[in-house]
């Protein structure tokens, strides 16, 4: 006679499955600090490597561009700390045009590979455990997720995984998240992109390219008015919808 698995070991290994991915992502991120990987993601790497990174992408521009999206997919998926010196290294090495375009797609790439995971550990569990109150954001959040995203995704107010995080356990659709990502990143990409572009000349005076050029007026502001129109069309619809309620 056969003996039947039980339920509930059904259950746990079904739910250990679901965690998978995220185990994975998280892993990823301590090997990543433990073998001290990240010294070769900084601005005095490339500045000892550049030629032959440069000599690299001369040999074979379309494989390079490739690497460079597969490498930061997986940097964005990992939630690594290296996004920004990575866009500038890719600004020097492949110019403006062609990075930002890279950048982007990998950079989308990486973020759903992370919604995709928190979706499938996380969103079900908390919408169980949710009150009225977090309930109430889910519901206004997907009414208005593309103008929501795209807003955060314009302004570096909260960390670039924190955003690839929340729209999973608030039920977003993932046809919204992906578009509201690859657009809404790429002010900011083509901002460090084109700080890139000009490395080489920041390392002849032997000086570092500055991350918080992002926040400069004459970068921030008109960012800043791309995230104006952004949520203009979810301010007009709550203020029509106040008007339109019986009084």
């Amino acid at each position: 006679m056969k003996c039947e698995p039980s339920r509930t070991a059904k259950t746990m290994g079904i739910s250990f499955r679901r965690f998978v991915p995220v185990l994975v992502l998280a892993a990823g991120l301590v090997v990543f600090f433990a073998l001290d990987l990240d010294r070769y993601v900084s601005f005095e790497a490339l500045r000892e490597n550049r030629d032959w990174l440069r000599a690299q992408v001369e040999a074979n521009e379309i494989l390079a561009a490739a690497v460079l999206i597969a490498v930061y997919a997986v940097v964005i998926a990992f939630s690594l700390p290296a996004g920004a010196v990575l866009t500038i290294a890719a600004g020097f090495l492949f110019g403006t045009v062609v990075a930002a375009s890279c950048v982007v797609v990998g950079a989308t790439i990486g973020a759903t590979a992370v919604f995709l995971a928190a979706r499938t550990a996380f969103a079900d569990i908390l919408r169980a455990k949710a009150g009225a109150g977090l309930r109430r954001m889910e519901a206004g959040f997907r009414e208005n997720a593309w103008n929501y995203l795209l807003v955060l995704r314009l302004i570096p107010i909260f960390p670039f995984w924190l955003v690839n995080l929340v729209p999973a356990f608030l039920g977003v659709s993932l046809r919204t998240y992906v578009t509201a990502t690859f657009i809404g990143i790429i002010p900011g990409t083509v901002v460090y992109a084109s700080l890139g572009n000009g490395l080489g000349a920041i390392f002849a005076v032997g000086e570092t390219p500055d991350l918080g050029i992002i926040f400069d007026p004459e970068v921030l502001l008109p960012i800043l008015a791309l995230a104006v129109l952004a949520v203009l069309p979810v301010v007009y619809k709550k203020v029509k919808a106040r008007h339109a309620a019986p009084r």
